[in-house]
């Protein structure tokens, strides 16, 4: 309907506006202050960076209700790998907010995300720019596993301070002597990363051959 196309554009028009700023924003910093800008990327644009990852929640949302015709399961790992890694891993070790893999794992998120909910706007009002719907449908395939690489790499970072700190750790008291030590957790967690992307691209390259196939791209120049 109108109604529900007006709210899918002004979400993605939100979305867009705060992934720019915050692609932007990092440009400016390392023309302006070169490598030193690196170290303080999450201080920086890291308010804004967790507006934007919880705003996503809403597409999980989006779909259940069927008001986007997108695949569940990979947009909900997808959305939850960025959760997790931002605010489990990252907002909780101020240690790790420092590092440079911080700022690379930014810049590959707001770079898909930028060129993404672009494309997702101007869907909305039935234009099809050949050349970004490519730019959509390519780029990810080449940088999902590079974040993901970012994310794991992050996550391997962590560890020692979830060691040092005991941050997520519980250990429940008599009569349970049951505890669970979250370096263990997140150790598994990378199987279920790695094992993630390995769908997550097989759905992208579904994505691309149905966006890309020489009749969908006719029909939608005509």
């Amino acid at each position: 309907s109108f109604t529900m196309n007006t709210y899918l554009f002004v979400y993605d028009l939100l979305q867009f506006c705060g992934h720019s700023w915050i692609f932007t924003n990092m440009i400016i910093r390392f023309m302006s202050f070169g490598k030193d800008s690196l170290a303080d990327t999450f201080y920086s644009i890291g308010l804004v960076m967790r507006l934007c990852q919880l705003l996503s929640v809403l597409e999980i949302l989006h779909i259940l209700i069927g008001i986007d015709k997108s695949c569940l399961l990979p947009r909900f790992l997808q959305i939850t790998e960025r959760i997790i890694v931002l605010f489990v891993v990252i907002n909780s070790q101020e240690e790790v907010q420092g590092k440079y893999v911080v700022c690379v794992l930014f810049f590959l998120w707001n770079l898909l995300d930028v060129v993404r909910y672009t494309y997702n706007m101007l869907a909305r009002t039935g234009i099809y720019y050949l050349p970004l719907t490519w730019l959509n449908f390519s780029m990810c395939i080449l940088l999902y596993p590079l974040s993901v690489l970012a994310k794991a790499f992050a996550i391997c970072v962590s560890l020692p301070y979830f060691e040092s700190f005991g941050t997520y750790s519980i250990k429940l008291p008599f009569p349970f002597a049951f505890s669970i030590y979250f370096p263990y957790v997140l150790k598994m967690y990378l199987l279920v990363l790695f094992t993630g992307m390995c769908f997550i691209i097989q759905n992208l390259f579904s994505e691309r051959k149905a966006h890309l196939g020489r009749g969908n791209i006719k029909k939608k120049r005509n």
